[in-house]
């Protein structure tokens, strides 16, 4: 788990600097759409809420295992949503998308496995 953890972290630290990056470039409405400042804060929200979600798994919390594995599916299918939309969003933000989205598929891969739930002692 403290690899998901770490992805975990790559992801919400690329998804704040996302939002450093649309407070920079606010001035210009090609770069900084509504719609990606809609998605960007969602995002990055979404991804410190995720990484809470990580660290209490991780502590052996069966509970957040669970939220953290659907949250992160859901989010990965979003993203590939995101990205596969014509002219909503601009390049650079599906490109940072992408990078998430890959972090993100890490993750389901790991917490996903069988070997990542383990059996309750009696």
């Amino acid at each position: 788990m403290r690899n998901v953890v770490w992805l975990i972290s790559g992801y919400a630290a690329v998804s704040l600097l996302t939002l450093v990056a649309m407070i920079v470039f606010r001035h210009d409405a090609t770069m900084v759409t509504t719609e990606v400042w809609v998605r960007g804060v969602i995002v990055a929200a979404g991804s410190l809420l995720t990484l809470l979600f990580a660290v209490r798994a991780a502590r052996g919390d069966r509970r957040m295992l669970l939220r953290l594995r659907v949250v992160t599916a859901v989010m990965l299918v979003a993203i590939v949503v995101i990205i596969a939309l014509p002219g909503i969003f601009p390049l650079w933000f599906k490109l940072e998308q992408g990078v998430c989205g890959l972090l993100l598929l890490a993750v389901v891969v790991q917490i996903n496995r069988r070997s990542v739930v383990r059996p309750s002692v009696r």
